[in-house]
């Protein structure tokens, strides 16, 4: 999705649409939208921004560069690659995609010297298996996305004949088996946090099972105090762009299904309300040195300053160190909310739907470890309908030779 933003010009919007182009130039295309900024007309503008957003592409010049040749470093390529492909992807995914290419494959090739057009599947493969002897197999698929889809670029560029990371063998991907607190323990970690200014967003965490972006990015519009809901639409994530670290926040959650609004209970309710005034008290309090800009923010400091996914994370990390607590990682808070939902006959379906994921396999595949009950009945079953002989298992009968 291309970057872009609203402007009124001449009492109309207009999308302004950034992208930068494969030398290195920012863009800035106004295009009208044909919709007059009159009241009431916003909503559907944002709309149009949207659709316009998802379906601009920039124009082919701007996208291949002069620069472009097959006889250029491969590990050239790969850096005009990634300016091609940053107005198309989330910063957080352009952030993501930046630190493999520029920290491991682009280091590594210029070394070796080899073109664009010299490069062989023998030569990726033999990365791999260097890789490999310091970073798990995980990392290698992620490196090999990412040299894969910018030499199918290459491809249609008819910058190279075929594609050499077709023939290459990837490793097989290590299943992650998620790692989660029992009762016992949650009640422990909100029992020494009580205190603790982080307190309220632990809590929430678990109990909803969030992921970091989406407790961090609650807002107090998310919260129906009426009817008592809580609704997951807005994120917070951290990206290094350009060797600078900045925040991302967005109007939209990871997926469609993470979209989704949740009961709110009591206890929350009266915690978030006293956090409310609270926060209005600190507001009074500084005066000027507030901090503003996240004032609609639920999960901000005595300042008003935005807690950041690093500030969370290492913080927690401290909380477990100095209370002798089992360590385990901010996101675990999550799956402990599916162990307990499992451990308490929720159905599969359900959790999927609590916790947001787009497909019920996703759950499946993560906690289907945790799943012995279904487990259990199946046993019951089979022991049901399958009779077994009575007596003891003979086993082998050995023979002393005769003498």
């Amino acid at each position: 999705m291309t970057a872009g933003h609203l402007q009124i010009k001449k009492g109309n919007y207009y999308a302004v649409l950034t992208y930068v182009t494969a030398d290195g130039k920012r863009k800035q295309p106004w295009i009208p939208l044909g919709i007059p900024a009159t009241r009431g007309n916003k909503k559907k503008a944002e709309e149009a921004l949207i659709k316009l957003r998802c379906e601009y592409r920039p124009p082919r010049e701007d996208l291949v560069g002069f620069d472009l040749q097959p006889d250029m470093l491969f590990a050239d390529f790969m850096e005009a690659w990634l300016e091609v492909i940053r107005s198309t992807v989330e910063e957080t995914t352009f952030s993501s995609y930046s630190q493999l290419v520029k920290g491991k494959i682009v280091p590594y090739f210029r070394k070796t010297g080899i073109t664009l057009e010299q490069l062989q599947a023998r030569h990726i493969q033999t990365f791999y298996m260097r890789e490999l002897r310091t970073v798990s197999p995980n990392t290698v698929i992620h490196e090999h996305a990412n040299i894969h889809k910018a030499l199918k670029y290459a491809f249609r560029m008819d910058l190279i004949p075929s594609n050499p990371a077709d023939k290459v063998e990837r490793p097989k991907k290590t299943r992650y088996v998620a790692d989660y607190y029992k009762m016992d323990e949650l009640e422990k970690l909100f029992e020494v946090t009580k205190n603790h200014p982080l307190s309220l967003l632990i809590q929430m965490t678990a109990f909803y099972g969030l992921r970091r972006s989406e407790v961090i990015g609650l807002k107090w519009s998310a919260v129906d105090f009426d009817r008592n809901t809580i609704t997951i639409r807005h994120t917070v994530t951290e990206a290094k762009t350009d060797g600078k670290r900045v925040l991302v926040a967005a109007d939209h959650a990871k997926t469609k299904s993470s979209l989704r609004t949740l009961p709110l209970v009591a206890g929350f309710r009266e915690k978030l309300l006293a956090l409310r005034v609270q926060q209005k008290e600190n507001m009074k309090i500084c005066g000027e040195s507030y901090i503003t800009a996240y004032k609609d923010y639920i999960f901000v400091d005595p300042m008003g300053g935005l807690y950041t996914p690093d500030t969370v994370s290492t913080n927690f990390s401290s909380i477990l160190s100095s209370n002798g607590l089992r360590h385990i990682r901010f996101h675990d808070l999550r799956h402990s909310c599916a162990s307990l939902l499992l451990a308490n006959d929720v159905p599969m379906k359900q959790i999927q739907e609590w916790l947001g994921h787009s497909d019920i396999s996703t759950t499946a595949n993560i906690y289907s470890h945790l799943d012995f009950k279904s487990k259990i009945t199946s046993a019951n079953v089979m022991d049901g309908v399958l009779d077994l002989p009575e007596g003891n298992a003979p086993g082998w009968v050995l023979k002393m030779p005769e003498k």
